[in-house]
């Protein structure tokens, strides 16, 4: 596999983790490095300063909800498809800025996002119910991963060249 997809892979498994990592941090990255790179596509908002900052804003807010007894579960419908939507999208503005292909990508973090979501929804649940961790702990860990390997992942994007 490509490691491109690999890592659109990745992108997808933490969307599946907290929604809004993956696409605030590839957006942080197109809006900073990659300012016009997608622009003739539908993946152009996400190369905006704006865009870039109001999901940082939406990835913030969702580490605090996490936490909040009584959050819905990711794996109900709205939050399932949303977490799949957004790994499609990370994945396959990941691969644009690659110079790979977006259908790919875009399949590739839809299917790292359903993985993610069910993964670490169960890991969660096993964690918390049968190992009776605090579900804090837990969250707080599945955070520091999903940041984490964002945080390699777009280590990797290099910045275009310039001439």
């Amino acid at each position: 596999m490509n490691r491109t997809y690999l890592d659109a892979l990745q992108l997808g498994m933490v969307a599946g983790m907290r929604s809004m990592m993956a696409p605030a941090f590839i957006s942080h990255k197109l809006a900073q490095f990659h300012p016009t790179l997608p622009a003739s596509s539908k993946l152009g908002f996400l190369t905006s300063p704006t865009t870039a900052r109001v999901l940082k804003l939406l990835a913030g807010g969702e580490l605090l909800g996490d936490k909040v007894p009584g959050a819905p579960d990711r794996t109900v419908a709205p939050q399932f498809a949303g977490r799949v939507l957004a790994g499609a999208m990370s994945g396959a503005a990941f691969s644009k800025a690659e110079g790979q292909s977006v259908s790919y990508g875009a399949l590739v973090g839809g299917v790292g996002a359903v993985v993610g979501t069910l993964f670490f929804f169960h890991a969660r649940q096993w964690l918390t119910h049968e190992q009776k961790l605090p579900d804090s702990v837990v969250a707080i860990a599945e955070d520091a991963i999903a940041i984490g390997t964002s945080w390699q992942i777009m280590k990797q994007l290099p910045a275009p060249q310039t001439t």
